[in-house]
């Protein structure tokens, strides 16, 4: 389900690209280290579903998108004791922080809702259409360049995403339309927000993100009020509090380190894992529109992942010319 994770900040430090001799090999060491991060980001979100999953037995989905943001809160809290930890904090765009924050959480309640109602795979698959619905708002509020075999790849995506709901037959579910509308207000709140990130730092939409998640859920949660029942389930709670954690630490630095477009090609990997562990533990077998359909989704992204990283780099390309002329142009001095 969607999280406040930041797949549309920038790859490596924010900062350009180096050129020369040794730029291919500093940005594959870049990518192997990210590679690492962002196994643990898998790891962590193929658990915090999971976790949803089995809590969803004994807790309405409302409360267990609070009681997570609450746990979170509290684990972060005696950080903000520490003056280094509040240093690191800047809020200079609130308005932006809080539209951000607003469509995260509802786009949370909604990826919890649908998760709680549907096949832990099917859930999983249809969140994958977040990357398709970035790329489709990016030209109209970003007025970013949409090439024509992006628009293809989001068109096909979108065909992808029909094969599971399959409209007018047997087996849709409301919740499948909950997934998919979390899975576009996620990301219309990373096209609306990509700037939030550069300017006061991913820790920082962090927090903001998680506190708006809390407060906008708490009046929701309240007709719902319940707590986990037994030992195990508390566990349960923690292990979710805990993978949610490790999940957004998995991402910050994978897509700190690594360039974007790889880094979200292996995080669809948490699928084979998902899938392999709700055939164990809940005995879910994906059927075969979700299977033909998550196809088609993955495989849209994938390639709207390459595409993006092949922009990317003609426009480091052309930055590194742009900024090599004006060098020689400053060297040979005026009238020379």
């Amino acid at each position: 389900m969607p999280q406040p994770s930041p797949p549309a900040l920038s790859p490596a430090s924010g900062a350009p690209a180096p050129t020369g001799a040794g730029s291919s090999a500093a940005i594959d060491a870049d990518n192997a280290a990210g590679a690492l991060w962002m196994g643990l980001s898998v790891a962590a979100a193929t658990a915090m579903t999971l976790a949803v999953k089995e809590l969803s037995g004994d807790l309405d989905s409302r409360m267990i998108v609070f009681l997570r943001s609450a746990g979170i809160m509290l684990l972060v809290a005696p950080l903000l004791a520490w003056p280094a930890f509040r240093a690191r904090l800047r809020f200079s765009q609130p308005r932006l922080h809080l539209q951000r924050g607003a469509l995260i959480a509802v786009s949370t309640q909604l990826g919890f809702y649908g998760l709680s109602n549907l096949p832990v795979s099917t859930a999983t698959v249809l969140n994958f259409t977040a990357p398709i619905f970035a790329t489709l708002l990016a030209a109209p509020i970003n007025g970013e360049k949409v090439g024509p075999r992006r628009w293809a790849a989001v068109g096909i995506g979108f065909v992808g995403a029909l094969i599971i709901l399959r409209p007018g037959i047997e087996g849709f579910h409301p919740a499948m339309l909950a997934s998919i509308a979390s899975s576009l207000l996620f990301a219309l709140a990373l096209v609306l927000s990509r700037g939030v990130a550069t300017a006061d730092g991913p820790l920082s939409s962090f927090l903001s993100s998680i506190a708006m998640t809390g407060l906008l859920a708490l009046p929701l949660a309240i007709p719902a009020w319940g707590y986990p029942q037994g030992a195990a389930n508390w566990l349960v709670l923690l292990a979710l509090v805990a993978a949610s954690s490790s999940r957004s630490i998995g991402d910050l630095q994978a897509y700190r380190l690594g360039e974007a477009a790889p880094m979200g090609v292996l995080s669809y990997s948490r699928l084979i894992f998902i899938g392999a562990a709700a055939y164990v533990l809940f005995d879910e077998t994906p059927d075969m529109w979700t299977l033909i359909g998550g196809a088609v989704i993955i495989g849209s992204s994938v390639y709207i992942a390459h595409r993006e990283r092949l922009r990317s780099k003609a426009l480091r390309q052309a930055e590194a010319s742009r900024k090599a002329e004006s060098a020689l142009r400053a060297a040979s001095g005026p009238g020379r």
